[in-house]
């Protein structure tokens, strides 16, 4: 069996920072990175870049709404060619800084509000698309299984790579319970490491009200700026090495 571990990173800013990434680096296999519109700035973004491409960590575009003040978690409404045209700024920026870095986009996972828009609204999910067209075909697009963002990218033949996530909580539909509600967000080492554990080997999560479901993954996510990130990553990592799951990326 394999999997892919990726986390959100590059989401420092200025003097402010965001997580623990050269630590976090050293256990996942793909790197979203912010390219500014939701976090981080040119100087972050590069040496994110320059980090990920060192340790052999594939590089994707992490895009988001215009939404600095929000961490891109607030919903927006925006038209489909103003979705469109900020996706593909986002995506050439980080494109264009690992060009620079001597490295090559590999991906594109939306972040945040457009991220959940995008897997239930699908005009938002075909401007996404519209945008990866456009610059790359032959990028990934991460989404989450039977999201209209994986159904937009599969129609236009784009390589989907349906993602899980082992820090965040799952509703009876297979959707991520908003951070809003309590427990949304899985803060406690055993629970994160078992769910990933269970998404890799059996497809499956447990929801917040206790129901199994179903998640075929090829890619398990960890919030870069979630406390203890970096340890949380490593326990993951070896708990599914040590139980037989190649983790690489996808």
């Amino acid at each position: 069996m394999r999997i892919d571990l990726n986390a959100d990173l590059g989401e420092s800013f200025g003097n402010y920072v965001i997580g623990d990434d050269a630590a976090l680096m050293a256990h996942i296999t793909s790197a979203n990175i912010a390219a500014g519109f939701h976090a981080g700035d040119p100087s972050v973004l590069r040496r994110t870049v320059r980090e990920a491409a060192a340790r052999g960590v594939s590089i994707g575009a992490h895009p988001s709404f215009p939404d600095l003040l929000g961490f891109g978690r607030r919903e927006m409404r925006m038209s489909d060619w103003e979705v469109e045209d900020a996706v593909l700024y986002q995506i050439a920026s980080v494109a264009g800084v690992a060009k620079a870095e001597g490295a090559q986009l590999r991906h594109v996972k939306p972040h945040g509000a457009l991220y959940n828009q995008a897997s239930q609204d699908p005009s938002v999910a075909l401007a996404i698309v519209r945008a990866i067209t456009a610059f790359d075909r032959s990028l990934g697009l991460f989404a989450q299984p039977l999201s209209e963002l994986a159904k937009a990218g599969r129609s236009a033949g784009l390589r989907v790579v349906h993602e899980g996530f082992a820090d965040r909580a799952y509703d009876a539909n297979g959707r991520l319970v908003p951070r809003q509600v309590p427990g949304a967000v899985i803060d406690d080492d055993e629970r994160a490491v078992g769910q990933a554990l269970r998404l890799a080997l059996h497809h499956e999560a447990v929801t917040l009200d206790a129901r199994v479901i179903h998640v075929s993954v090829d890619s398990i996510c960890l919030h870069g700026d979630t406390p203890g990130a970096a340890q949380r990553a490593a326990r993951i990592r070896a708990t599914l090495e040590s139980s037989g799951v190649t983790v690489c990326p996808p």
